[in-house]
């Protein structure tokens, strides 16, 4: 084994370890990169444009890029204000009584089938024995003050998490690809080819996944807000988005959208149905989730992920639910953008290893 090999696989693991070690950081430049990436396009486009024969600045250009986009946001929450001001009207006249006569029929209706069918040696009751017990456990652990705590805490970090994301991502796109060229400068001669191809191939692969991801969002989006207006949901548009958005997370998205579709369309719509069209709401809107993931399951992520990012289904599961061992729902999310750049670089490194030997002389 060469010197010159020695060295690599030593600077690799030391940016391996430093990566770990300074994990937030580099997980802020992983999301800058991402977010001036989408940028990119409308910032050079503004860039260009003249106003008296004076062209715009690039921090102008910058700066209203990043105001389009959080004008874009705003809209996006201006979408959810009615829905979230509803419920707070509906939980202050909500019937108690009446709620819990509506959700314990299905429960008796599930207890007395068990009991019939022998399948538990119970009696009548336990279900709701059982889920007494389960909340008030729940809530027994639950104090005030570590709410309040586990609140503060995440706004803050969310806070601090997206002003530094933001200070990243105006000097990546105000330097107009100034970063980029330094990494190259960089390399040395000897992997300078080698480099280069890993470098294209990864952004040609990552520039092909986010587009295939704003593919399934859009897709995920029409389908959702189509189904849910024929079966007369209400916010069925504000449903949709948020299901497009939480379809970002592999595997959980998709339930955690139709979660939230099923609590919304039945609670703002509770006191208006009768128990039979109560229940046929529910069926609608699940049978709504049940062709939408099964599109995206068939149709969307097999073109996203087998053709975008060239990996197989297996390799795919492994590496999202390794990416949720790590950080959680984030892990999930950034798994398949971060295991795509190792395996480019690993696959090219290895292919300069045998094919051009340019790591044989020490």
């Amino acid at each position: 084994m060469s010197k010159r090999l020695v060295l690599l696989c030593l600077g690799i693991l030391i940016a391996a370890i430093l990566s770990w070690f300074f994990s937030t950081i580099v997980g802020y430049f992983i999301i800058a990169m991402v977010f001036s990436a989408v940028l990119q396009t409308p910032t050079n486009y503004i860039n260009q444009i003249q106003i008296a024969g004076i062209q715009l600045p690039r921090a102008v250009a910058v700066m209203l890029s990043f105001s389009i986009f959080a004008g874009i946001i705003a809209l996006f929450v201006l979408l959810f204000i009615p829905l979230v001001s509803e419920q707070i009207e509906f939980i202050s006249v909500l019937d108690y009584n009446s709620l819990f006569s509506t959700i314990i029929s299905p429960i008796d209706y599930i207890e007395k089938f068990l009991i019939e069918k022998k399948w538990v040696n119970e009696k009548e009751g336990f279900l709701m024995t059982e889920l007494q017990n389960y909340f008030l456990e729940f809530f027994k652990d639950m104090k005030f003050g570590n709410v309040i705590n586990q609140i503060l805490d995440t706004t803050s970090t969310v806070l601090i998490g997206a002003i530094s994301v933001m200070f990243i991502s105006f000097f990546l796109l105000y330097e107009k690809g100034l970063f980029r060229r330094n990494i190259i400068a960089l390399i040395p001669n000897a992997y300078f080819e080698v480099s280069i191809s890993a470098i294209y191939k990864i952004e040609k692969l990552l520039s092909n996944y986010l587009f295939g991801l704003l593919i399934q969002m859009f897709s995920i989006f029409t389908l959702v807000s189509i189904g849910l207006i024929v079966s007369e949901v209400k916010y069925a548009l504000t449903i949709a988005i948020f299901a497009a958005i939480a379809n970002l997370i592999p595997y959980i998205g998709p339930i955690l959208g139709a979660s939230f579709g099923l609590i919304v369309s039945l609670s703002t719509q509770l006191q208006q149905t009768q128990d039979t069209a109560f229940s046929i709401l529910a069926i609608k809107v699940i049978i709504v989730f049940l062709i939408v993931q099964f599109s995206d399951n068939l149709l969307l992520q097999p073109i996203i992920f087998s053709r975008s990012i060239k990996a197989h289904p297996l390799e795919i599961f492994s590496v999202v639910f390794m990416g949720a061992a790590l950080a959680g729902a984030v892990g999930m999310i950034f798994a398949i953008p971060v295991y795509t750049i190792l395996r480019v670089m690993a696959l090219e490194f290895w292919k300069g290893y045998k094919e051009y030997r340019i790591f044989s002389k020490g």
